[in-house]
């Protein structure tokens, strides 16, 4: 079966004449003859009557007519349909982030997103399994650390820098930090993933390892920041979740020059020639939101 013939058909038919037809599709007047002669003959019918000044629609022209016009009207709305999508991010989003990662950052980058995008679905999942995007249909991911998959396109969002923090009325009453060796005189909420017995500081070239007591241990990034702010303790956490407990006096960093781990933060998704506009607004939204969050 070749459209074209249709296509051709439907156009002379709309038009009126073969040479009018011809000049709106830009072919020569031959061509356009010849295709609907073609048709005919692949049909088995006379589809058109052609006389001196007129052209004349058969009965089984007719029918054909009715039937094929509509379904180049269907086609050219299942066109304009994806054409319109291409343009504007619509359907179901699927994203994944660690959960320690997600409950402190994508909340307002959701929110963001479903407001700029309101024909988006957006489904999230948060979890510490390595997802597979392509086998599981996941568009995005949020990584930390270093890439396992380098058949995966990366785009930087920065470093997730780790430092040492406290409330300031933990710190009125407790002893002075002026060194991380005086950390294993205070009460440390430790997050276990950066470490069950130690922690490993740096300052420029210069490494410490800071045995800690191991009286609290949480998996949990968000309850570590909590029990912080309460004035449990000292915590070792990201610097960009502390970032506004910092500015509304909750939490004080501690000796500024010493850090933890550094970790690479990267949003990943799979190879494709044409990448969606759900997934490429996405990008430039969560670029635009959390890149200023990270260090550089």
């Amino acid at each position: 079966m070749d459209f074209n013939e249709a296509a051709v058909f439907v156009r002379v038919v709309q038009a009126g004449s073969f040479s009018a037809a011809a000049r709106q599709l830009g072919l020569p007047t031959s061509t356009v003859s010849t295709r609907v002669a073609r048709l005919e003959r692949r049909l088995g019918v006379t589809l058109l009557q052609r006389t001196t000044r007129r052209l004349h629609l058969t009965e089984a022209g007719s029918l054909y007519f009715e039937h094929a016009s509509t379904g180049l009207g269907y086609l050219m709305e299942a066109e304009a349909a994806l054409d319109e999508a291409r343009q504007q991010p619509q359907g179901t989003l699927k994203m994944t982030a660690p959960a320690d990662l997600g409950d402190a950052l994508l909340g307002h980058l959701l929110a963001e997103t479903q407001a700029r995008y309101p024909a988006l679905s957006l489904e999230l999942w948060l979890t510490e399994r390595y997802v597979d995007l392509v086998a599981e249909g996941v568009d995005v991911a949020i990584r930390m650390g270093e890439l396992r998959d380098s058949s995966l396109i990366a785009k930087s969002l920065g470093t997730i820098q780790w430092a040492l923090f406290a409330s300031p009325a933990y710190l009125q009453q407790a002893a002075p930090i002026n060194s991380p060796v005086e950390l294993a005189q205070h009460p440390c909420v430790q997050f276990t993933p950066m470490g069950r017995h130690h922690w490993e500081l740096q300052r420029g070239t210069n490494e410490i390892r800071v045995p800690l007591p191991g009286q609290v241990l949480v998996n949990n990034i968000g309850v570590v920041k909590t029990m912080a702010e309460s004035g449990q303790g000292v915590a070792l956490l990201p610097t960009f979740i502390c970032q506004a407990a910092v500015r509304q006096g909750g939490l004080q960093r501690l000796l500024p020059e010493w850090r933890g781990q550094a970790d690479a933060v990267h949003l990943v998704y799979p190879k494709q020639r044409f990448m969606p506009p759900k997934l490429r607004g996405f990008i430039d939204l969560a670029v635009t939101a959390l890149k200023p969050l990270f260090v550089a």
